[in-house]
């Protein structure tokens, strides 16, 4: 592994894992009114073209940290649309 891929793996990790403590926190409250709809789903779409351009560059820690957050940023938009209100 070269340093700029152990640089990728660990910046997907920081990146991908900051949402978890906000996930959390949505399902635990069950609300979702501090959290922008237009925030996520903008993010959502980015996070897909970063994995698409992963998968195109066949990057495992592009695929396998956008995968992760489009996870995590999936659940939150659900929680929006859910709990939102």
């Amino acid at each position: 592994m070269s340093g700029t891929e152990a640089f990728g793996w660990i910046a997907g990790a920081f990146t991908t894992f900051s949402f978890i403590p906000q996930v959390i926190r949505v399902i635990r409250l069950r609300s979702a009114r501090e959290i922008s709809f237009l925030f996520s789903l903008t993010l959502l779409i980015g996070i897909f073209l970063w994995l698409g351009y992963g998968i195109a560059k066949e990057s495992i820690p592009l695929i396998l940290w956008n995968g992760m957050g489009a996870v995590s940023v999936g659940i939150l938009l659900y929680a929006k649309i859910r709990y939102g209100k």
